[in-house]
């Protein structure tokens, strides 16, 4: 990965943990609201911190476990928006943007895992 795209893709996952900060912050606060808040703010903005760990890895293998983690923590994130959405506790319409960027953040690390578990092999 270029350090061009590295940099790309720290933002990409800042400007989502934002943007999920922001959806957390507009729930009610009702007990369901509250939990599915504070479960968004922790599963959206943990892929960021992760990534950035992982930028300092001591090895492949533990690049590979802290990318693993920040792809647990997406797919935690889809399910709860999702869960969000068929509550209706947000509209769908605002909701679903969000869902698709964890969508495609997704396929990033996973082709990223797959990329250093091969290189991983070679050594």
């Amino acid at each position: 990965m270029s350090k061009d795209n590295k940099f790309d893709l720290e933002d990409r996952l800042i400007d989502f943990a934002a943007r999920c900060i922001k959806v957390s912050d507009a729930l009610p606060s009702t007990k369901a609201g509250q939990h599915l808040s504070g479960q968004l703010c922790r599963s959206g903005t943990s892929p960021a911190l992760n990534y950035g760990e992982a930028q300092g890895a001591e090895s492949r293998k533990d690049f590979i476990h802290k990318m693993k983690i920040c792809l647990k923590e997406l797919r935690e994130t889809i399910v709860c928006l999702k869960i969000m959405i068929k509550t209706t506790l947000i509209g769908a319409e605002s909701l679903q943007p969000l869902v698709e960027e964890a969508d495609e953040l997704i396929s990033i690390f996973v082709t990223s895992i797959n990329t250093a578990k091969k290189n991983l092999e070679k050594e």
